[in-house]
């Protein structure tokens, strides 16, 4: 079989001939570090990315049978984006500067992570009408339409590919921050917000039309939110249902249609309370299933909706920074949580500096035993 067989096998509850060795990919600090040991090269460690030649040959050289993230899409962004510009430098080295979304944040020198919010520019309904829906607008430049039209003939045969679908909060979010995001929902105009979400969402779901129109086809499609973190959603679930179910299920409606129906959504956090807007509004696949300091989520998840909730991830991946027991025990987790089928066993996020190469080796090769 191949992986993208024994991937959607898997999600539909068929039989496969073992389970693929699944990943999400990595932060570049560990990269760093694994080419400082000698693990990997140095021109290995800079040009990754998720589903590149570095992804492949990575994937090779540890053993991995794909990076789940195999998407591919139109341009579902701001467009054009803010031009970045550095604000203010302060004598530490970090800087205060404005991003492509409009986010002006710190950033800190030699750091990767996420950087501290400051300010933002969306803070009314004149910036947004002036500044921000105009490149929210559906422009048919935003589709490649020859690279789909052709996507059937030369998209990867042996793994499974998806349709990224983008965003319905996740983005926005991004644009204002959480603390502005709250003041845009709770103090400001009370339509502002919504219109707003409608605006962007809108203009994703028309690409997401154009590129299914021109007959490629996806084996899954793809969200990406990032609206929870360790104590539940940002915004409440009721605030979040009235604003976004509409169009969650508009657009998985549209995969429906033309016969997508594994629609995965990445969320970090605790994502128990979103849960059913989700499941209700046509997303069935939790990914990456972010265990944290909370624990597992999909069990819970799975007793309570049954075999229509489906999963890919759910892997502590902090074993990794251990030990082989470590591993081990979350490997025999694995096992029990995949013989519920309709579930994928992967890291639950990009692995992290300090995660010891030859126990990702072991982790991939033992996962390939499980049948």
């Amino acid at each position: 079989m191949t992986n993208r067989e024994r991937a959607i096998n898997i999600l539909h509850y068929q039989p496969v001939d073992r389970f693929p060795a699944v990943h999400f990919g990595y932060w570049p600090e560990l990269l760093l570090e694994w080419a400082e040991q000698g693990k990997i090269s140095a021109e290995l460690a800079r040009s990754w990315g998720d589903g590149n030649a570095a992804d492949r040959e990575l994937d090779r050289i540890i053993g991995w049978d794909f990076n789940w993230l195999n998407t591919v899409g139109p341009r579902l962004g701001l467009s054009p984006e803010f031009e970045y510009k550095v604000l203010q430098e302060f004598p530490d080295g970090s800087r205060r500067t404005l991003n492509g979304a409009g986010l002006i944040q710190r950033e800190k020198p030699g750091r990767n992570s996420i950087p501290s919010e400051d300010d933002y520019l969306l803070k009314d309904r004149e910036a947004f009408e002036t500044l921000y829906k105009p490149k929210m607008q559906y422009f048919p430049e935003r589709v490649d339409i020859e690279y789909f039209k052709s996507f059937n003939d030369t998209r990867p045969k042996d793994i499974p590919v998806g349709l990224h679908l983008g965003s319905v909060l996740g983005d926005i979010r991004s644009m204002v921050s959480v603390i502005g995001m709250s003041y845009l929902i709770y103090d400001e105009d009370e339509e502002l917000f919504a219109d707003i979400v409608d605006c962007y969402a809108e203009m994703q779901y028309k690409c997401a039309e154009a590129v299914l129109a021109t007959g490629a086809r996806f084996d899954f499609a793809h969200f990406w939110e990032d609206i929870c973190f360790k104590n539940g959603p940002l915004v409440s679930p009721e605030i979040f249902e009235s604003l976004c179910a509409k169009h969650y299920k508009k657009r998985c409606d549209l995969c429906h249609r033309y016969g997508i129906d594994v629609i995965s959504l990445d969320c970090d956090g605790v994502t128990e309370k979103l849960l059913p807007i989700w499941f209700e509004n046509g997303v069935n696949t939790m990914f990456p299933i972010e265990i944290g300091v909370w624990g597992d989520q999909f069990e819970p998840a799975r007793a309570k909706y049954g075999r229509g909730m489906l999963g890919v991830g759910g892997m502590d991946k902090t074993a990794f920074r251990r030990d082989k027991a470590a591993v081990d025990a979350e490997i025999e987790r694995l096992k029990r949580l995949s013989a519920q089928g309709g579930f994928i066993p992967c890291p639950d996020h990009r692995l992290m500096p300090g995660s010891k190469f030859e126990l990702v080796q072991h982790y991939a090769e033992e996962i390939k035993k499980i049948r």
